[in-house]
């Protein structure tokens, strides 16, 4: 009987352990995880809209922390160095918007994981009013440029032309 029990308490501990790994690994900060759009969890059939700003948008992961619901956008590649790339920044400040008007209550950060092998790297970044505002003209300049069918690209990676979904029927592609 006292053998059950210690395999018990051997099998719960090395389960926790495991979950806080896959936690770690995910780049997720304390709380509870309340919306998955990753292959790793069943993903949630409901995007996040905005009506006001025409903004549509799935974070890959929400998570609760306190009153606030702080949104984490993995991504697969990075220099762990260097700062995030502005448009993943960009990224990420939209997801702050769309969770401000969603859960009526702004969140003060989010979170940036890249995930390099096992040597990931997380970056929090401050929702601030200049970000807010910057986010919203980028979105604006977007919306403007696809009603008039110019969409400007950047075009200053390579390495970032490699996992474009369009890359092989771009007429700009700096990678074939």
């Amino acid at each position: 009987m006292e053998f059950i029990a210690l395999f018990i308490i051997l099998l719960a501990l090395f389960l926790l352990w495991q979950a806080k790994r896959q936690r770690d690994q995910a780049g997720l900060p304390g709380g509870r995880v309340i919306f998955s759009d990753t292959s790793q969890w069943t993903p949630q059939e409901k995007s996040l809209y905005s009506a006001e700003i025409g903004l549509t948008g799935k974070p890959d992961y929400l998570v609760k922390v306190g009153r606030h619901t702080i949104p984490v956008e993995v991504k697969k590649v990075h220099d762990p160095d260097r700062p995030p790339f502005d448009t993943h920044i960009y990224q990420l400040a939209a997801y702050c918007l769309l969770v401000a008007e969603q859960f009526e209550r702004r969140p003060p950060y989010g979170i940036i994981h890249y995930t390099n092998g096992q040597r990931g790297r997380s970056y929090a970044v401050d929702f601030t009013p200049g970000l807010e505002a910057a986010v919203r003209q980028v979105i604006a300049e977007i919306q403007d440029s696809s009603r008039t069918k110019e969409l400007a690209r950047s075009h200053d990676q390579a390495q970032r032309c490699h996992g474009c979904g369009y890359r092989q029927s771009c007429d700009q592609a700096l990678i074939k």
